[in-house]
C-alpha cells in the first residue's frame, strides 16, 4: 500500500471541518463578553467570508448566481420549518386587538418597503422594471429565521410582550404575502408591463386564490394533524408515543399540498402551527414539536449562513455604491420609517414603535426568492442582485445581531 498520500487533504472533509469549526465559534465566543443569547448570525457570514478567502478552494455550496437551485431548496426547507415553529409558539390569539400592530405592518409598511426599494432600484441602481419589483419584494419581508431573538418564546413560556408577538406573527405572514410581488416582477419580465388582464389576472390568481388557498390548506392541515396527534386511536396517541420529528414531516406535507394546488405554502405552514397550538392547548407535545423544528431549522440555518459567508467575498465583488446606498437606506430608514408610519394610532409606545420599526432583520428569506426568481427567469440584473441583496443581510444581520439584545432590554421599561 503507497502512504504516500495519506495525509492529502479532501477539500470536502476540510469544508465539513471548517463548518463545524464556524458554528461553535460563532456559538461560543459571544459567551465570552455577554450573558445573552449568542449574535451567531452575524459571525457566521463573516467567519465563513474570512474562510474562503484562508482557504480559496472552500466552497459550502456553488455559486449562487450560476446554481440557484441548492439555494433555493436548503432556504425553502429552512423558511418553511421556521414559519412553523413561529405560529406555534403563539400562546395567546385574542384579544383580537392585540393583532392591529401585525396588521398594519402587514398591510402598510410592507407595500411601503416594497414600493421604496423598487423605486430606488430603478432610478438610483439602474434596475429593469422586473428586477426592480422582484428586489423590492425580495427586501421585504422581516426573516422568520433569523429573527428569533425578537419573538416570543416557545410554547407555554410566555414572554408575549406586544413587540414580540407583532415582530413574531409579521414574521409569520409576510413572507407568503411577498410571493404576490414576486410573482409580479416575474410576469412583467417575460410579458412586459400592461395595465389590463395582467394587472387583474395578477390580482385574481397571484394575490387573492393563493393567499386564500395557503390560509385555508394551513388550517385544515392543522386540524388533521391535531387529530392524528391527539384524537386516534385513544390510549395510544402519537402525542404520548411519538417523536418530535413528525412535526417536520406534517410541515412538509402541508407545504408540498398546498404548493400543489397552486397555494402559498409559507403561508399553509404558518396557518398550520397557529391551528395546532390552539388543539390540546395544554399538551406537553406542544413544546416536543416546538423544540424538534426548532433544531431542524437551526441547522439548516447555520449551513446557509455558512455557506452565503463562504461566497461574500465573489458576490460582493461586483458591489457598487449604488448597492450600498440602496441596502443603507432599506435598514436606516425605508424599514424603520415605513414601520413607524403603519404603526401610528396603535397602543404602543414609542418605544415599542422603534424596536418594531428597526428590528425587521433581512436574511434567509431573500436568498429564497431570489434563488426562485433565478431559477424560473433569467433576468437582466441577476448579478446586481445578489450582490445587493448579500450586502443587505450582512448589514442586517450585523445591525441587528450586535444590538437585539440591548433594545429588548430597554423595552422592558417602555411605559409610555
Amino acid at each position: 500500500m503507497d502512504d504516500a498520500g495519506f495525509f492529502t487533504l479532501d477539500a470536502r472533509h476540510l469544508t465539513l471541518a471548517l463548518v463545524g469549526l464556524i458554528v461553535i465559534l460563532s456559538r461560543w465566543l459571544p459567551r465570552l463578553v455577554s450573558n445573552h443569547e449568542p449574535a451567531a448570525a452575524p459571525l457566521m457570514l463573516m467567519l465563513g467570508a474570512g474562510a474562503s478567502l484562508l482557504v480559496p478552494d472552500l466552497s459550502l455550496l456553488p455559486d449562487p448566481r450560476d446554481f440557484p437551485r441548492p439555494w433555493e431548496t436548503l432556504s425553502e426547507l429552512a423558511i418553511i420549518v421556521a414559519l412553523f415553529g413561529a405560529g406555534m409558539r403563539i400562546d395567546r390569539l385574542r384579544p383580537w386587538k392585540r393583532w392591529l400592530p401585525t396588521v398594519r405592518l402587514l398591510a402598510v409598511a410592507m407595500p411601503l418597503t416594497i414600493f421604496a426599494v423598487a423605486t430606488m432600484g430603478l432610478l438610483l441602481g439602474g434596475l429593469t422594471l422586473a428586477g426592480a419589483i422582484l428586489l423590492g419584494a425580495v427586501l421585504a419581508p422581516t426573516d422568520p429565521v433569523l429573527a428569533a431573538d425578537v419573538q416570543v418564546g416557545p410554547p407555554h413560556e410566555g414572554r408575549e410582550h406586544p413587540v414580540r408577538f407583532t415582530l413574531t406573527t409579521e414574521a409569520a405572514l409576510n413572507d407568503g404575502l411577498a410571493f404576490p410581488f414576486v410573482y409580479l416582477g416575474l410576469i412583467i419580465a417575460a410579458d412586459g408591463f400592461s395595465t389590463g388582464d395582467l394587472v387583474l389576472e395578477w390580482l385574481a390568481r397571484d394575490v387573492v386564490y393563493r393567499i386564500a388557498a395557503g390560509a385555508f390548506m394551513g388550517w385544515a392541515g392543522g386540524r388533521a394533524l391535531g387529530f392524528v396527534l391527539f384524537r386516534v386511536p385513544k390510549g395510544a396517541i402519537l402525542a404520548e408515543t411519538g417523536s418530535g420529528v413528525i412535526a417536520f414531516a406534517g410541515v412538509l406535507l402541508c407545504y408540498g399540498s398546498t404548493e400543489l394546488v397552486e397555494g402559498y405554502g409559507f403561508i399553509a405552514v404558518a396557518v398550520l402551527g397557529l391551528t395546532l397550538r390552539r388543539i390540546e392547548e395544554e399538551h406537553h407535545f406542544h413544546r416536543r414539536l416546538h423544540d424538534s423544528s426548532e433544531a431542524v431549522e437551526h441547522a439548516l440555518t447555520a449551513i446557509l449562513l455558512v455557506a452565503l459567508g463562504t461566497a461574500l467575498p465573489s458576490l460582493l465583488a461586483d458591489m457598487g455604491w449604488d448597492h450600498v446606498l440602496i441596502a443603507l437606506a432599506l435598514i436606516a430608514v425605508i424599514r424603520p420609517l415605513s414601520g413607524w408610519i403603519s404603526l401610528i394610532g396603535t397602543d404602543l409606545g414609542h418605544r415599542s414603535r422603534a424596536v418594531i420599526s428597526i428590528y425587521g432583520v433581512r436574511g434567509i428569506g431573500s436568498i429564497y426568492y431570489l434563488g426562485y426568481a433565478g431559477i424560473h427567469m433569467e433576468f437582466a440584473n441577476e448579478t446586481q442582485l445578489w450582490s445587493l441583496v448579500a450586502l443587505a443581510i450582512l448589514l442586517s444581520t450585523l445591525l441587528h445581531g450586535f444590538s437585539v439584545a440591548w433594545a429588548m432590554d430597554r423595552l422592558r421599561d417602555d411605559r409610555d
